[in-house]
């Protein structure tokens, strides 16, 4: 099992990122999604889950600001993030459960005030 995430970077607050995840190793149609982050100093939390058939869900503190969704032809993911805010600055992880106990390397968004 692989998962990879890009495009994490640092931005302005009030700004966007798109966020990927490209997999291999499983049956990608068969999971629901998650993405999960890590604030510094903190532990991983939920932000957003897609099932399989794309119904989505958000942590409150992203919603309506994050957008999730899913390519299954192509294995793979991505999280739409606008209107950002400094305390959406955390290491961003692709995972197959809410903990985050199978997940990539993460990619590193930064949002400065």
């Amino acid at each position: 099992v692989q998962l990879v995430e890009s495009g994490g970077g640092l931005v302005e607050a009030g700004g966007s990122l798109r966020l990927s995840c490209t997999t291999s190793g499983f049956i990608f149609s068969n999971f629901p999604m998650y993405w999960v982050r890590r604030a510094p100093g903190k532990g991983l939390d939920w932000v957003s889950v897609i099932d399989e058939v794309g119904r989505t869900h958000y942590h409150d503190s992203v919603r309506g600001r994050f957008t999730i969704s899913r390519d299954n032809a192509k294995a793979s993911m991505s999280l739409q993030m606008s209107s950002l805010k400094p305390e959406d600055t955390a290491m961003y992880y692709c995972a197959t459960d809410a903990r985050g106990s199978r997940r990539g390397p993460g990619t590193q968004v930064t949002v400065s005030s």
